[in-house]
């Protein structure tokens, strides 16, 4: 994403020249719902946009810091996380660990990022914290993928305030619109009432069993009651990538030859052909 600056002559007024610069188009992976591939997309995902050559930052923003362990970061031996950026105890430029893996940094999460909902009562714009900080940064990146926690909170809130646009994982079972109203009822409130940038960057199915007529049922389903935007890529359920996170590492580098890398692949090829 790039936007047009104008240079004009301070005395004169007039324009001396134009220019572009580029700024990380920031997107916020969440679903209220638990255990539906967020994680698992967040670090494929970029892993995949950063082996296709594009720069990326990954924030974790869930307590559990899954994703900071996806990429074979110890979250124990991290010593700025994004609650320490949020609470302005250190410079997003302390927070960011360069090049975790080639093309991809990392400001990771721990769990006293749980406490963040309490330490933020009475704060001025406690929905912006997050967006402030990454402002400094977004033109140092083609992307911007933020890892958000299993439910509509301030952190959740403070991605969508920072975020671009919303990439929403479900999961190919009977549930899988359960709480997606919800969902969009608050992106449309984050848009309406404080961010109203915000697009949703649409749906993508995960957990994809081509063995049942469920899957197909759902994704059927889906698309006949969504009115939203939904990936052509489909991932699938895959012990591939259900085993890289135990190793540290994206399925891109673990296994990338498997079923899920290439997905994640084609999913990044989508996104990027936007």
């Amino acid at each position: 994403m790039t936007i047009g600056v104008v240079i004009l002559n301070n005395a004169t007024g007039r324009i001396l020249r134009k220019k572009e610069i580029k700024m990380g188009k920031i997107i916020a992976v969440t679903n209220q719902k638990g255990g539906v591939g967020k994680t698992t997309t967040s670090v494929n995902l970029s892993a995949a946009l950063a082996e296709a050559g594009k720069k990326v930052l990954v924030l974790d923003i869930d307590p559990q810091g899954n994703a900071t362990g996806g990429f074979g970061v110890d979250k124990n031996e991290v010593e700025n996380t994004v609650y320490e950026l949020m609470l302005s105890e250190s410079t997003i430029k302390d927070c960011i660990l360069e090049e975790v893996i080639p093309n991809v940094s990392l400001i990771a999460s721990d769990i006293n990022l749980a406490g963040l909902e309490i330490e933020s009562i009475g704060m001025e714009n406690k929905e912006s914290l997050l967006k402030n900080e990454l402002d400094w940064v977004k033109d140092k990146f083609d992307y911007i993928i933020i890892d958000c926690p299993p439910s509509l909170n301030t952190l959740t809130v403070n991605a969508m305030v920072a975020a671009d646009s919303v990439l929403v994982p479900i999961q190919c079972e009977y549930y899988a619109l359960e709480g997606l109203s919800q969902l969009i009822y608050t992106v449309n409130l984050v848009k309406e009432r404080l961010n109203p940038n915000l697009a949703m960057e649409g749906v993508v199915f995960t957990m994809y069993d081509s063995r049942t007529n469920l899957s197909a049922q759902v994704v059927e389903n889906v698309r006949n009651n969504l009115k939203q935007h939904l990936f052509k890529t489909i991932i699938p359920r895959n012990i591939r990538l259900a085993e890289a996170p135990s190793f540290g590492e994206p399925i891109t580098t673990y296994d990338p030859r498997s079923t899920g890398a290439e997905s994640y692949r084609a999913l990044a090829k989508e996104l990027m052909a936007r």
